[in-house]
């Protein structure tokens, strides 16, 4: 489902004139921001999809995952949601190594490439409420 891009909240990273319509969130529209949001946010800054292109396979608890990355999606989160990311390689499945006991919302991006490499990987964001 989609949302007009006039009714969406001015917090949202959306720009205002575009295409009709937006992504509609999956935890409600009073609050909440849509996941595939957050992730074009990510993909569309060169800055954090370089910082992704670099970093190994891991999951957002790691210290080896880009700490801007982190804060982007921190900076986005809701009170009430816990949510975790992880970066995988294209071709693999990417799952939670510790999937919690509720029902889980994921979103996947491809983050292809930069001018100067082509190593392309997938940034996946599951939230659940807390």
């Amino acid at each position: 489902m989609h949302l007009k891009r006039q009714k969406i909240p001015k917090n949202w990273p959306v720009k205002r004139k575009g295409t009709k319509y937006v992504v509609r969130p999956n935890f409600g529209t009073d609050n909440s921001i849509p996941l595939l949001i957050v992730l074009r946010d990510i993909q569309m800054n060169s800055t954090l999809r370089q910082f992704i292109l670099e970093a190994p396979s891991v999951e957002s608890d790691d210290a080896e995952f880009p700490e801007d990355v982190k804060n982007r999606i921190e900076y986005f989160s809701l009170n009430y949601l816990e949510c975790q990311a992880k970066i995988c390689e294209m071709k693999l499945s990417c799952d939670l190594d510790d999937p919690p006991e509720k029902e889980v919302y994921a979103q996947t991006v491809a983050i292809t490439s930069t001018l100067t490499e082509y190593n392309p990987k997938q940034l996946k964001l599951f939230c659940w409420e807390k």
